[in-house]
């Protein structure tokens, strides 16, 4: 179980206006070349944005191009400041009609994502709060599964890493898949041996397989104990989503919804029941307003949310939403994290906990340390 202490409540004056809205962006090689079902990469970028109100700093951030920070600096900053620190849910209903024209859509929302998540921190700091003693805990840590098992990788890389999150107590770990059916099948056999018979197993492949080829690699993989099975088809193919999930095997639950942009791409995910588990991503899908509004919509429909990479950020607000499966603890931003951050939430049997004795989500950026990796 996580533990903490209790931080004192800091009255504060009703309104506090923002001052201001900052933005830097990183570049950080991956450690080995990385790969799934249907996408490359060898970088990941990190957007962080920082705001200002009443001697108190705010952080937030997400893995997004760096045109995410121009879009902050140059559209949203201007209906940020002078909003009142304290409603963070003003400032982002101020973001979206300002990006009407623009297209909600990725880069759109990423930028509001960063935004909205600063601001929630700022304003739990300026009260003297851990931010999910703001929000409200209902479980004092977020159980995570290990990510990664990219395509890319050699099976006794893919088994060394499984293996290891496994040995950590970790409960369950999920692995790429969707480069070559039959190749697929010998290497999730390969991380059920490396894992053993107890850990769960998770497959994601990206949207990379056909609807019946989907089918067929669903029953394959049972015989291996795969108990999640993420993104079979795309997740823009609500009919064939649901399909798969209707004819799964008994205990695989299909997962969909890390690209959801907007509270209206969850309802018509949801309202599909093309699901089993509604992933949402706190650096996309809005912010920690809008992941509490997906939060509301799952627990309509009893379908359980799963937060989708970006563990620390996540943290907080995990322990405070209903319903919740797990969380991310996904390789690349578990490593970039660790590098650009103190006061990490805590990995206590197999579950992230927040840092009680900090206030706001408890993050301290090391500018120093990142500084290399800045364009």
């Amino acid at each position: 179980m996580c533990s903490g202490v209790r931080f004192p409540m800091v009255t504060r004056s009703i309104f506090v206006p923002v001052e201001n809205v900052q933005t830097s962006h990183y570049t950080v090689p991956t450690d080995f070349p990385e790969s799934d079902g249907t996408l490359e990469w060898d970088h990941t970028t990190i957007v962080l944005v920082t705001v200002s109100a009443g001697g108190q700093q705010g952080l937030g951030y997400t893995y997004a191009d760096e045109a995410t920070a121009t879009l902050i600096d140059q559209v949203l900053n201007p209906v940020v400041k002078g909003t009142d620190a304290m409603s963070p849910a003003g400032a982002y209903l101020s973001m979206w009609r300002q990006v009407r024209n623009l297209g909600r859509p990725g880069i759109c929302s990423m930028a509001i994502s960063a935004v909205d998540c600063a601001l929630w921190d700022l304003k739990a700091r300026l009260i003297g709060l851990p931010l999910v003693k703001l929000l409200g805990p209902v479980r004092n840590g977020a159980v995570i599964y290990g990510s990664g098992g990219f395509t890319s990788y050699s099976d006794q890389q893919l088994a060394k890493q499984l293996s290891a999150w496994a040995e950590q107590g970790i409960g369950s770990v999920k692995m790429k898949i969707g480069r070559d059916a039959k190749r697929d099948r010998e290497r999730v056999r390969v991380a059920r041996e490396a894992i053993g018979p107890k850990a769960g197993l998770y497959v994601d492949a990206n949207g990379a397989y056909s609807c019946k080829q989907a089918l067929q690699q669903a029953k394959a993989f049972a015989e291996y104990g795969v108990s999640w099975f993420e993104e079979p088809v795309s997740s823009d193919d609500l009919d064939d989503l649901r399909l798969i999930r209707d004819r799964a095997p008994a205990g695989m639950e299909i997962a969909a919804g890390e690209y959801g942009y907007d509270i209206f791409y969850f309802k018509r995910m949801l309202s599909a029941g093309a699901v089993d588990v509604q992933q949402a991503d706190v650096t996309r899908c809005g912010g920690i307003t809008a992941l509490l509004q997906v939060a509301a919509l799952c627990q309509a429909h009893n379908i359980p949310l799963s937060g989708h990479t970006a563990p620390a950020l996540h943290t907080h607000v995990a322990c405070a939403v209903s319903p919740f499966k797990n969380l991310e603890y996904f390789h690349d931003h578990v490593r970039i994290e660790k590098m650009f951050f103190d006061g990490l939430p805590k990995l206590v049997n197999g579950e992230l906990c927040p840092d009680l004795s900090r206030p706001g989500n408890g993050l301290e950026f090391k500018k120093a340390d990142a500084e290399r990796f800045a364009a």
